[in-house]
């Protein structure tokens, strides 16, 4: 694992991450249901999978579009409660596959804090702050690897309702198996570095006596959210990714 050590680039202090690339989730499984990563044959072909490791413990996953400095997706356990957040933004050094912080090859192959400096897009956590128990799992999701162009208004109004509704979502679930990810748009921040994308979304599964399950997608330039079936949600995926059907939780097929 890399030692905290703090870089600055342009204005902002970033801290390498310790997150693990891998060539898949075999060491983070735990967040994904009954251990079972979506297929990453539906996905784009420049990817990092990233075990998020931070002080000690595996803290969530990620599938890292290297092409387009965006994550398709996080994975976690929904947790909630604890105090603290951090404001310190992480960068990933492993992306690249190399211990030493050489910017240019950083930027290469992830986005940057500079990145984001616009008025129309909030940095969109894929993982939210509100959404893990303690200080140190709340800080591991200010990584630049679980971040995206995410349309202000989307960002601190209705997404940030749907994610303070997770309390009543998730009443009476043993676990809450969570993926939030994106689709990718046609359109760019920081001179074509970054992708816009065109949707979010978000699917959940509660492990319960009565197993249940959710998703909601916003289009990225709306301030509003549609909230559907998981069924809905995949085939309104499937048709955004150009697929033929998407399981995001590896059950059976639904009817």
């Amino acid at each position: 694992m890399f030692p905290l050590w703090t870089l600055s680039l342009a204005a902002s202090f970033l801290l390498p991450a310790t997150g693990e690339v891998v060539d898949n989730f075999k060491t983070c499984t735990q967040f994904f249901l009954n251990r079972k990563p979506p297929k990453l044959s539906l996905m784009p072909k420049d990817l990092a999978t990233i075990c998020q490791f931070y002080r000690g413990k595996y803290r969530f996953a990620t599938l890292y579009d290297k092409e387009r400095r965006i994550p398709i997706f996080s994975a976690y356990k929904y947790q909630s409660g604890g105090r603290g957040r951090t404001n310190n933004w992480k960068i990933e050094p492993q992306v690249k596959r190399t211990c030493k912080i050489d910017r240019t090859l950083l930027k290469n192959s992830q986005a940057v804090s500079e990145d984001y400096k616009q008025a129309l897009y909030d940095r969109g956590h894929l993982l939210p702050v509100l959404h893990q128990p303690d200080r140190e799992s709340k800080a591991a999701t200010f990584t630049l690897t679980n971040i995206v162009p995410q349309f202000r208004r989307l960002n601190q109004g209705k997404w940030a309702d749907y994610e303070r509704s997770m309390t009543k979502l998730t009443k009476g679930c043993l676990d809450t198996y969570v993926l939030v990810g994106v689709v990718p748009g046609s359109e760019f921040i920081a001179h074509s570095r970054v992708n816009i994308p065109s949707h979010i979304w978000a699917a959940a599964c509660c492990v319960a006596k009565q197993k249940k399950s959710w998703g909601v997608i916003a289009e990225n330039n709306q301030a509003q959210i549609v909230q559907h079936s998981l069924k809905q949600l995949e085939i309104q995926l499937a048709k955004c990714y150009g697929k033929k059907n998407i399981n995001l939780f590896n059950g059976p097929p639904r009817d």
